[in-house]
């Protein structure tokens, strides 16, 4: 019996795990369809519009011990810092004159009263700043729904919380065995963002030691099953100061890793065709044109690092971080060329909100 072809599989209304396996799994000829399609429903979906997310790398001091990561508590060999007001007023500031219209705002995750009620003062300066003009992601971990509700009443109104593997068995392996590191909190800590009221995204790092194929396939069907709003995700790159590096020698090559990061995106797009996907920094780390290539193949976002120079060594999640002496003058520069040289387009001044989340709500109140 012929294997069913990859046009007739990307064209099926619904996509099982099964057909995702055979998507994941394609040549470089077959992947090309499917890069197609996707480019497609992106267009007729969300436009070839490309919306910017001024990054803002507030501290990384944190709590968490996570087996991957190279700002872990663990981690003796990084010096920790976090922003001052005025710094991250000033890359606020920068985002609003140069009508990037949003900004994410990413830390180490803490939870004592100081860090939170000081989130909460720095998003209410930035709202008064901008008029109220500055849309505001968060991306600071597990917190409880109380704070994640604050948060929102200060301006916040998207939040990252990336679940890395959705596989509880593969989770286990990449975390501490305690109560700080549960894959159960980790899906409330989704759930309670949802019922905050935010657009909700999450994520998961591709290729890590251990995956299977089937794994990323169901990450693909939880972000559909979570109805999710937007997602950030992104090829595992090692970092000699972690647990997970001594697995290095099973890794996938970065090649490999990359193009898998890439099918991962299309089909997402595919799959859920409304929501807002991220083009990473990691993915530029493992090829120059990276996010230019993440954007053709179905993403939408991009974060242009506005973090002061001399903290950017120090928020090193992952070896070969690129960018690190790029200021932000230079990489709107950079990107608007890049951007415009792949036929896209810049929502300057537009929130870009994901149109999934918007769908969803309005279907809500009806």
């Amino acid at each position: 019996m012929l294997e069913t072809s990859i046009d007739a599989i990307i064209n099926k209304e619904i996509l099982t795990k099964e057909d995702l396996v055979r998507l994941l799994s394609s040549s470089e000829e077959e992947s090309a369809v499917v890069f197609k399609k996707a480019a497609e429903i992106k267009a007729k979906y969300v436009g070839r519009k490309v919306y910017f997310r001024g990054l803002i790398e507030y501290s990384n001091r944190c709590k968490k011990n996570c087996f991957y990561c190279g700002v872990r508590a663990g981690n003796t060999q990084t010096g920790r810092y976090e922003l001052t007001d005025d710094e991250v007023l000033e890359a606020a500031k920068f985002a609003w004159e140069n009508k990037y219209a949003s900004l994410v705002i990413q830390s180490g995750e803490r939870n004592d009263k100081a860090f939170i009620k000081r989130i909460g003062g720095l998003l209410q300066s930035i709202k008064q700043l901008s008029g109220g003009k500055l849309g505001i992601t968060l991306s600071m971990g597990e917190q409880t729904e109380e704070t994640y509700r604050y948060w929102y009443d200060c301006g916040a109104h998207r939040y990252l919380l990336r679940i890395e593997t959705s596989s509880r068995k593969l989770f286990e392996k990449l975390h501490p065995h305690n109560a700080l590191h549960c894959y159960d909190r980790r899906l409330e800590a989704l759930h309670s963002l949802k019922k905050s009221g935010y657009q909700v995204g999450t994520g998961v790092m591709i290729g890590l030691p251990f995956q299977t194929i089937e794994n990323l396939a169901e990450d693909l069907m939880f972000f559909k099953n979570f109805d999710i709003d937007m997602v950030g995700m992104g090829p595992y790159i090692e970092h000699e100061q972690t647990p997970l590096y001594k697995y290095s020698d099973q890794l996938l090559s970065r090649t490999e890793r990359f193009n898998l990061s890439m099918k991962m995106v299309a089909l997402l797009r595919i799959i859920m065709k409304d929501i807002n996907i991220a083009a990473t920094t990691a993915m530029q780390t493992l090829d120059p044109q990276g996010r230019e290539k993440a954007i053709l193949y179905g993403a939408n976002v991009i974060m242009p690092n506005l973090t002061s120079l001399k903290y950017r060594e120090d928020y090193m999640l992952y070896a070969d971080k690129p960018g690190i002496t790029e200021d932000p003058e230079d990489s709107r520069s950079y990107l608007e060329s890049r951007i415009k040289m792949i036929g896209e387009t810049i929502g300057y001044n537009e929130w870009g909100d994901s149109k999934h989340f918007a769908a969803r709500n309005i279907n809500h109140t009806d």
